[in-house]
Order: C-alpha cells, then sequence, then structure tokens
C-alpha cells in the first residue's frame, strides 16, 4: 500500500537522524509513524549554593594557620547570627602551603598560605544578602560565588517529558490524519533529559566601606533566574 510506503519511508528517516542523536534505532515498520519532538519547563530554582573560601598568608605556617582558624570560627558565628547551624556548611581541610621567593636563585620560602574552601545551601534566598554582607564585612574571603539551582529536579522532568510526548503525540496525529488514517496506540518511546547551566552570580566579598553601606546587594528586589529543564522524546506509533 502506499500509505504504509510513505510512512515506512518517514520512520526510516526518523530513525536515521535518531542514531545521528545517539538515539536507540527503532526498526521499520509497515502501518506506522516515527515521530521526535522536544519539550521543555521552566522551574524556579530552590537553592542558593553560597561558595568562598578563606585564605590567610604569614611568615609562619603556625601563624597563618591560627589566623586562619580564627576566620573560619567568624564564618561559624555569621551562620549562628542568620540562625544556621554551621555544620550546614561544607568546610574543607585547612591546607598549608609554602610561598616562594621565586626570584632568588635558592628559592627561600618567605612564606605559608593556609586555605580552606566553604559551601553552603540555603533554601531561604533572604539569607542570601545579609550572609554575604556579614561574610564581607568580617573580612575572611577574597570573593564570594552565588548559584542558584534545582535540586528538587524530579517533578520538572516529569513536566518536560509530557510536553515532549504532547507535541510528538501531535505531530503524529496530524500525519495520520494528512493521510487518511488513524492514530492507533504507542508501540516504543525513547526519552532524553536535560537540565540547562546553573545560573551563577559573582561578587567581591572585600568592598569599601561606603560602598558596603550605601549600595544593596546585587540580590536584593530581583528574583532568581528560572531553570529550564528540556526533554526529547521519540515515539512510534501504530496506524489505524
Amino acid at each position: 500500500m502506499k500509505v504504509a510506503r510513505y510512512f515506512s519511508v518517514v520512520l526510516l528517516l526518523a530513525a536515521a537522524g535518531a542514531l545521528a542523536q545517539e538515539h536507540p534505532t527503532v526498526t521499520a515498520q509497515a502501518n506506522s509513524v516515527y515521530v521526535g519532538a522536544d519539550g521543555k519547563y521552566e522551574a524556579a530554582p530552590d537553592t542558593a549554593v553560597l561558595q568562598f573560601s578563606v585564605s590567610v598568608q604569614d611568615d609562619s605556617s603556625q601563624e597563618a594557620f591560627e589566623k586562619a582558624s580564627k576566620n573560619v570560627e567568624q564564618v561559624r558565628q555569621v551562620l549562628r547570627t542568620n540562625g544556621i547551624e554551621p555544620k550546614a556548611a561544607t568546610f574543607g581541610f585547612l591546607s598549608v602551603q609554602p610561598m616562594y621567593d621565586y626570584r632568588n636563585p635558592k628559592q627561600r620560602v618567605i612564606g605559608y598560605r593556609v586555605t580552606t574552601n566553604v559551601t553552603l545551601k540555603l533554601k531561604d534566598f533572604a539569607k542570601v544578602g545579609p550572609i554575604t554582607q556579614q561574610l564581607a564585612e568580617a573580612n575572611v574571603s577574597e570573593t564570594q560565588t552565588v548559584s542558584y539551582t534545582l535540586e528538587s529536579i524530579d517533578e520538572a522532568k516529569n513536566k518536560a517529558v509530557e510536553d515532549a510526548y504532547r507535541r510528538a503525540r501531535n505531530s503524529a496525529e496530524t500525519l495520520a490524519r494528512a493521510s487518511g488514517r488513524m492514530l492507533g496506540e504507542l508501540s516504543y518511546a525513547s526519552v532524553d533529559t536535560f537540565e540547562t547551566p546553573r545560573i551563577m552570580m559573582a561578587r567581591t566579598a572585600r568592598p569599601m566601606a561606603a560602598m558596603a553601606n550605601a549600595a544593596p546587594a546585587p540580590t536584593e528586589e530581583f528574583t532568581p533566574q528560572t531553570v529550564n529543564v528540556t526533554a526529547h522524546v521519540n515515539a512510534l506509533f501504530n496506524l489505524k
């Protein structure tokens, strides 16, 4: 039948495109239609991730270590002030690195740097501004980086898949009607989901005092951008 051959050709072409995109290969079948479609779902981020490092340099490793320990304790105090238990933050190990004078042929040691990294996840976005400001005023870190992400992503993925399937089925129904046929049941489907990279915002954590008092935090009165989750669905339908 002409109609069957027509849809078999469509199926072969779609399968070739799917193979190029590393999708599963589907064997062409008569009286069937194979379609692919993209879907998406935008969701507000549910987590703010604050990352910064505590780094201190001094003439001796012992003095650098002690100063770094004091700075870390200041970080803990900032967290407690904002109603956050210090254990909610991830503190890295304090690493000691000798600093050399490379201009000297003997490359003698001129000091020691002690560094640790801190990561804090916040569900309450209202705390981002106060914490970053207080860390800046405590002068314990040179830079801070804030990223917004979606940790509860399963529901967003499901919504994106539903959107992609709806589009794929609509395309299949259009092809079936154009040929004078009716769309039958779903015979096969494959799904791929993708998440867009995190939305990043970086700020310097050591502003001048006058600027710190006068300027609002970068995120103040703004809503973090949405996280886009996309899905691709390949579907094979029978024809009636």
